[in-house]
């Protein structure tokens, strides 16, 4: 059964976010009879999906309202959906069945909330339904089953809002919807074109986050390098300083935060090279996340990706000659329609020749609406999976030749959890929960989750790193 969310960490896409428990209370007091409404919360998909739940969970927690850890204890339950592949679809659709079964009472929201009569067809005992970044819907089909009560002599949000990550990082997503019209995804069906938030806006949370003691920012969208595009770049201010709304200008303007700054989901447009000299600098963490999805000419014309592959690794060479200690982070599928053997080693080869440092490959799913599923040629479930094992075994190849590299070398480390036994933290190449660990096999009191240590590492594997304390 899925348990309700307390605190939660962040997990892969399409998994739940399921609760550790109660580690947070948010209560909604009547003071008239002491009666505290609860609200159960389930949340599923990607880091832009948890962003979105938070915000509702702050919403919540602004009017008062106690989030409930247990089904039987909920007096309504809202499920944060997932809908970009159908793995995601089932989940969610089990997880709403769960809680109408669990439960009653339940309001779901989210990327499959934006098919609304598939949910309504399967689920009409449902209380309400909406698309995905709809918190004013979400908050609405609440009070009309428990109106909020306004209590002026308590300020039960903080700042930074409600944060389902650990304490030390945080997601700041900066734009929502996207605006490309890749065959094999019903993102922008499903959230829109893109709308990115008011520089001005993005940095004041930023802030108050880093005060709130976050030591990672993660910044997030479907399409981070397309700040700005939807409103020409428009300079807002901050600090009595005009920014423009553009990934550089803020990507300068978080790394005045003095906290790790990672980018995510960057498409890879020209102006993405004005990044290199800020995380040549130190401003930003020097990691880029970029979902090249393919590296066959013909396939990526059938998946509308830009099909330039020579052009993508003489800019990866450039890219790591401005700043040596680049980490690549990217996504692939296999299987597309009509991929052959050829366009599949031709994908091999470009791993061979980009040597990325961090690698996720996905096979090739339907999903309902996107317009892939009208190519020809569709390739076997079996040899889908018997080339996205080829793949990985090609990338964990590389991944440990490269990380053999780093054994002797000094690297700064964000601690992630402390045991008895070994500290667990991650470097500047490691987004938490999709890259690797480095494993600490000592027990200092002093130190806690959150803290930044200096470390040296003394052996690796596949994916993580071994290292000792420097000065311990």
């Amino acid at each position: 059964m899925t348990q309700l969310l307390g605190f939660v960490p962040q997990h892969q896409p399409a998994e739940h976010y399921a609760a550790s428990g109660g580690e947070f209370t948010l209560k909604r007091l009547n003071y008239n009879n002491m009666n505290i409404t609860k609200i159960g919360f389930v949340s599923l998909g990607c880091p832009k999906a948890l962003v979105d739940s938070e915000q509702i969970l702050s919403r919540l927690r602004a009017e008062g309202y106690d989030i409930s850890g247990s089904y039987d204890q909920a007096d309504l339950v809202v499920v944060n959906t997932c809908g970009f592949i159908d793995s995601a679809v089932e989940e969610s659709m089990d997880a709403i069945g769960e809680a109408l079964n669990e439960n009653g009472k339940v309001i779901v929201t989210g990327c499959l909330g934006a098919r609304g009569n598939l949910i309504k067809e399967k689920f009409p005992e449902v209380l309400a339904v909406s698309g995905p970044h709809a918190p004013d819907e979400v908050m609405q089909a609440v009070h009309d089953h428990f109106p909020p009560l306004h209590d002026p002599h308590l300020d039960l949000i903080p700042p930074q809002g409600i944060k389902l990550t650990p304490r030390h990082y945080a997601y700041l997503k900066i734009s929502e919807g996207c605006n490309h019209k890749c065959t094999f995804c019903i993102i922008p069906d499903l959230r829109g074109k893109l709308v990115s938030r008011p520089i001005e806006e993005v940095l004041q949370e930023a802030e108050n986050l880093v005060k709130a003691g976050v030591q990672e920012l993660l910044v997030v969208s479907q399409d981070t390098s397309a700040y700005g595009v939807d409103n020409k770049y428009r300079s807002g201010f901050w600090k009595g300083q005009p920014v423009k709304t553009h990934v550089t200008d803020l990507a300068r303007a978080l790394g005045e935060l003095g906290v790790w700054v990672r980018l995510h989901y960057v498409y890879p447009y020209p102006h993405v090279d004005e990044l290199l000299p800020l995380m040549a600098e130190g401003k930003i963490i020097p990691y880029l996340d970029i979902p090249f999805q393919h590296a066959s000419i013909d396939i990526l014309k059938k998946m509308k990706r830009p099909a330039a592959t020579e052009n993508t690794l003489a800019r990866i060479k450039q890219w790591r000659q401005i700043c040596p200690d680049l980490t690549l982070r990217s996504t692939f599928i296999v299987g597309f329609p009509g991929e052959t053997e050829a366009h599949f080693q031709e994908l091999l080869d470009f791993l061979d020749q980009a040597q990325l440092d961090r690698v996720g490959c996905f096979t090739y799913s339907p999903v309902a609406g996107a317009r892939a599923n009208d190519l020809a040629d569709p390739v076997p479930e079996a040899l889908k999976q018997e080339r996205m094992e080829r793949f990985m075994l090609k990338q964990a190849e590389i991944s440990q030749a490269r990380l053999q590299k780093k054994i002797g070398q000094r690297l700064e480390v964000l601690v992630d959890e402390v045991s008895s036994l070994q500290i667990v933290a991650r470097s500047k190449a490691d987004a938490p929960d999709i890259d690797g660990l480095v494993f600490i096999d000592v027990q200092v009191p002093e130190i806690k989750a959150g803290q930044l240590i200096e470390v040296e590492v003394i052996a690796a594997d596949k994916y993580d790193l071994t290292a000792v304390l420097v000065n311990s």
